[in-house]
């Protein structure tokens, strides 16, 4: 573990710097959007057109943070249910996903707090509630399959585009677009979350507790079931790195194969390569 931090102490401040900015992005543009002093909610009467709006800024904002030097060295991760994902893949080893999951609480407390002391009490203001994510008017039981619903897609979407040699670039803006979507349609039933250290980052920064059981159990499970789907699909030899975006000069810490993305590797020449264990 000592060890790990030793090695790695950058990618973790990185996981947490990175949802760090995401929570501030997100604390800024909802404020701006959603409080009714916001000259902005005030030129934009329609609710469904300031979710577009939100969803494209927070879109725009996962996109920034994965191609961002910042996002090429850790991965991006920014989110515990991908860190234990791809750690469930064998592309994560131990120390680095217990870090990553801290450093990425971490952030979203801080980012939080940090946007509570620029905005002060605009951000706690009941329109905006700390960009809280609750379940809508449909329930906990809506919210809760909606986010194993939303995870799922992302996770499969991200497996499948970055295992693709054609594709793999264009990870972060097929997660970036599907980002900007939910919360454009699917907020209004969960909240939009699929992170836990997001939402706790609210919940800390505004001492909102409400359903959060669903924010720490349906995206984690959502992301290995389509993790388990993909390799039914694919197989394990198709998960070549844990970084959503590694065409660049920066330093690997994961079990990386992703220089065989490339080649057509049967299953019995990536047990031989290693590229199933990590080896």
């Amino acid at each position: 573990m000592l060890d790990a931090m030793r090695k790695h102490w950058m990618e973790y401040l990185i996981e947490a710097g990175g949802l760090g900015f995401f929570m501030i992005s997100a604390c800024v543009f909802g404020t701006l959007l959603e409080h009714p002093a916001s000259p902005v909610h005030q030129a934009i009467a329609d609710s469904f057109v300031r979710r577009v709006l939100m969803g494209i800024a927070m879109g725009l904002t996962s996109i920034a943070i994965v191609y961002s030097p910042w996002g090429k060295q850790s991965g991006a991760h920014l989110n515990p249910a991908v860190t234990l994902t791809f750690f469930r893949l064998g592309k994560v080893e131990k120390p680095d996903a217990i870090f990553y999951v801290l450093a990425q609480f971490v952030g979203g407390v801080v980012g939080v707090l940090i946007a509570s002391a620029l905005l002060r009490s605009a951000l706690g203001h009941p329109t905006v509630n700390y960009v809280a994510t609750l379940p809508g008017e449909s329930g906990v039981l809506t919210a809760f399959f909606a986010e194993i619903v939303i995870t799922f897609l992302l996770m499969f979407a991200v497996l499948t585009v970055s295992n693709r040699a054609k594709w793999t670039r264009f990870t972060g803006v097929a997660a970036g677009t599907l980002v900007a979507i939910y919360i454009t349609f699917e907020a209004p039933l969960s909240g939009m979350s699929m992170n836990p250290a997001r939402t706790f980052g609210s919940a800390f920064g505004g001492n909102i507790w409400t359903a959060l059981w669903i924010y720490f159990t349906a995206p984690p499970l959502g992301m290995l079931l389509a993790a388990e789907s993909y390799l039914r699909l694919a197989g394990a030899h198709k998960v070549f790195c844990a970084k959503l975006h590694h065409q660049n000069d920066k330093r690997c810490i994961f079990r990386c194969n992703f220089d065989r993305i490339n080649e057509d590797i049967t299953v019995p020449e990536a047990i031989a390569a290693g590229s199933l264990t990590g080896k």
